[in-house]
């Protein structure tokens, strides 16, 4: 690619909580967990373009682009928006100019449970890399500086499935791979607060589970993920109660083998046998629920640009 020709896109895709239990509650207050993650082919997208000029624009566009604040909308370095402080904290330790314009295409919903923010951080620190020719395994301070961003940001900078612990910071590959599947998120237009969730929540304390050697075929991840849970549910439901007849629309279409909420909420999902299911229940719930986002896709078949 000709840096001086071209654009750059990158995706960046939603975070699937395929289960999460808490584990511990640390004296900082906040929560351990131990979760299955992995990432589906729905996301947003950053857009990096050449500049002649050395000035830095950022742009958002996109169906959820409205939601952002006016701190979160700026390009400047008191900006809130975990895109901006991504791309100056990485140029700043790249001792690169940011003679670019960046644009964010807001697909995803906020207060989701989809690890937005985060998806979007990495991927402009990924396209960043791509687009400065940087081997990101040979840059010591990458992984503390995306901690610094946010404990999510280095899982979704994988992309890939694995198991996560910690408030989010550690996470092991899964070395079997998890299958493709189809998948259908849906999100009530309703955004779930973590941090109220995590009040909620009754301590219902777990140990980290063993993983099955082998997680690679669909009935196999079913029949292990049948056997876990969201521990932050009811606490959601308690925030967003719709969560509860999403899930419950969600776990009687034809074809799902599984429904469950992901991260804190308030978006569900529901993993199905044949993806023309999954595309027949995104059309049946949004023809019934047309104030909620439904998307289907596949779990697990990420292409990042």
């Amino acid at each position: 690619m000709s840096q001086t020709q071209a654009s750059l896109k990158i995706f960046a895709p939603a975070k699937v909580n395929l289960y999460l239990h808490v584990t511990h509650k640390r004296a900082d207050g906040y929560h351990e967990l131990d979760s299955l993650v992995d990432f589906a082919d729905i996301g947003d997208e950053i857009i990096i373009t050449p500049k002649d000029s050395p000035h830095f624009e950022f742009e958002i566009s996109g169906p959820f682009a409205g939601g952002f604040s006016k701190r979160e909308i700026e390009s400047g370095p008191h900006s809130n928006n975990l895109v901006i402080k991504a791309a100056r904290a990485l140029a700043q330790k790249c001792g690169h100019p940011l003679d670019m314009h960046i644009e964010l295409v807001k697909n995803l919903p906020f207060g989701a449970g989809l690890g937005g923010g985060s998806a979007d951080a990495a991927a402009v620190i990924w396209g960043l890399l791509k687009y400065w020719r940087m081997p990101y395994d040979s840059l010591s301070f990458l992984n503390d500086l995306m901690l610094e961003l946010g404990a999510d940001v280095p899982m979704c900078f994988h992309s890939q499935a694995m198991r996560v612990r910690g408030v989010g910071e550690i996470f092991d590959e899964i070395k079997s791979g998890l299958p493709a599947c189809p998948i259908l998120l849906v999100h009530p237009h309703k955004t779930c607060s973590t941090p109220r969730v995590f009040s909620h929540f009754q301590a219902d304390f777990k140990s980290v589970i063993n993983l099955p050697s082998r997680l690679d075929d669909l009935e196999s991840l079913i029949d292990f993920l049948s056997q876990q849970s969201n521990a932050l549910t009811q606490a959601a439901v308690k925030n967003v109660p719709e969560i509860e007849n999403i899930l419950h629309i969600l776990g009687t279409q034809d074809g799902a083998l599984l429904s469950r909420m992901s991260g804190s909420g308030s978006c569900c999902f529901a993993i199905f046998e044949k993806e023309e299911q999954a595309k027949d229940a995104a059309t049946m719930i949004k023809a019934s629920n047309p104030d909620w986002w439904v998307a289907s896709g596949t779990l697990g078949h990420i292409e990042r640009y």
